[in-house]
């Protein structure tokens, strides 16, 4: 009985360290993918930028240079970025907070 003490608290401590946070990574990237919607600034898992411009199921075409697409599995968009306008909106409101 003494053995099985250290091992459970062992095996307790990688679940929470461990196993917990990679169940809620992929939950919330689960729930990322699931919200993308056309118009979206994102970067894939390889490092590629672009703007979704169509969603057809699971696969995705992303404008990643004017006039240039590619298509994109939707599972490998790896977050959503901030848009350019929004960037600029944002350095426009600190600038002018700023003051």
């Amino acid at each position: 009985m003494e053995v099985l003490i250290p091992i459970v608290l062992a095996l307790v401590l990688i679940w929470l360290l461990v196993v917990r946070p990679q169940r809620r990574a992929a939950a919330d990237h689960v729930k990322m993918v699931g919200s993308l919607s056309v118009d979206d600034e994102i970067v894939t898992a390889g490092g590629l930028y672009g703007r979704i411009v169509r969603m057809d199921g699971d696969v995705l075409t992303v404008e990643i240079a004017p006039e240039t697409t590619v298509r994109i599995a939707r599972g490998a968009i790896r977050g959503v970025t901030e848009s350019e306008h929004e960037v600029q909106a944002e350095n426009t409101q600190d600038a002018t907070d700023d003051r």
